[in-house]
């Protein structure tokens, strides 16, 4: 055996390991958290499947599920604003799983660092962050 294919069937055995301790949901989805993995800012949460689990540890670029266009989606692909992943942790419950990341520019669609941009106050959900960038610099929307 080659050294090149002992790590590629250490690394499968790794991913089976991993995948065996989700629990995926009906629709073969399991809620991922990114978290900045220096600073521990909440990110985003999105969903992953399978393959999107498999893309992200095989390429250390985050990949998650898109349940509106129903394909995967590749953090940044369209914005440039990327993911790398420094860690991949589940949940005691194997049904949610934290993604420890290197964010690139912004996470939030809106243009704002995070997704979690509005916040109860008193009796007031109120703004509090603004966006950094404006979303169509990020997607060329007008």
């Amino acid at each position: 055996m080659t050294p090149e294919s002992a790590v590629q069937q250490a690394m499968a055995r790794r991913n089976a390991a991993l995948l065996a301790a989700i629990e995926f949901n009906s629709d073969g989805l399991v809620p991922a958290i990114a978290q900045q993995h220096d600073s521990g800012e909440v990110l985003m949460l999105a969903w992953m499947n399978r393959a999107a689990i498999e893309e992200t540890l095989a390429s250390g670029a985050v990949c998650y599920w898109s349940r509106s266009r129903q394909r995967l989606w590749r953090k940044g692909e369209t914005s440039g604003q990327t993911q790398r992943l420094v860690e991949f942790r589940v949940d005691c419950d194997g049904d949610t799983v934290l993604l420890l990341v290197d964010q690139t520019g912004v996470a939030c669609h809106t243009g704002r660092r995070n997704c979690f941009f509005r916040a109860l106050r008193g009796e007031t959900l109120t703004t509090i962050a603004e966006p950094l960038v404006a979303p169509s610099s990020l997607y060329g929307e007008t």
